[in-house]
């Protein structure tokens, strides 16, 4: 059976380019790496390698998950940022929708991840072989008008797979729109996962300045 993938025909959103790394804002609906079915293989870093040919991935954002991305455009470069990804040194903050009124302010999840084998792609906690996750949180607005959602910030501290989509779950309160994780109500509520990656800070690979990347999330 064949995954429906209908990948949006947006042109580029590049942020920042220079010799040594190009800066994205990828749009949700559209795979970071080509999948390895056909159809599939339409993805971010295919449509910027169209365009530098020597761009390389150091990191992804799931298919539904849109935001910030950067990828390198020689070895030292991409050595030099895997190993900020590698060593948790990278500063990232998301955008989130989340079902439901969370009534403290901030807090922390640290919760253990791991593949569910029998189910995969999903992810699970599992306390016993799960690896290491921390995701720390602070709540931005709550709806009003008897909506029933909470806007917050993640900031995640590991970078394990689905791992805000697996946190949020967690706790009760699954992300908006998230066709994997959230019960039918909560994927009624938006037309797409509503999951931004908004802010990506690192150290440039050349010069060493930290930079500061931002884009604005579309919902």
């Amino acid at each position: 059976m064949l995954f429906d993938y209908n990948p949006p025909l947006s042109p580029l959103d590049i942020l920042h380019q220079d010799k040594d790394i190009v800066v994205l804002n990828k749009p949700s609906g559209l795979l970071s790496v080509p999948g390895r079915q056909d159809h599939m293989k339409d993805s971010l870093s295919s449509r910027v390698q169209a365009e530098f040919s020597t761009a390389t991935v150091v990191h992804r954002l799931d298919m539904d998950t849109s935001g910030v991305m950067v990828m390198a455009l020689n070895k030292a470069a991409h050595r030099h940022i895997s190993k900020q990804f590698e060593k948790r040194s990278t500063e990232k903050t998301y955008l989130a929708h989340l079902y439901g009124v969370i009534t403290e302010d901030e807090g922390e999840i640290n919760l253990p991840l791991m593949l569910d084998w029998p189910n995969r792609p999903l992810h699970i906690v599992d306390h016993d072989k799960g690896k290491d996750a921390l995701t720390r949180w602070k709540v931005l607005s709550r709806a009003e008008n008897n909506e029933n959602y909470t806007k917050i910030i993640f900031k995640p501290v590991t970078g394990r797979t689905h791992q805000l989509r697996v946190h949020a779950q967690a706790i009760g309160h699954p992300i908006l729109g998230d066709s994997l994780y959230a019960h039918q109500e909560a994927r009624d509520m938006a037309d797409r996962l509503l999951l931004h990656a908004s802010l990506l800070t690192f150290i440039h690979p050349t010069h060493k300045d930290i930079m500061h990347f931002t884009a604005e999330p579309e919902f």
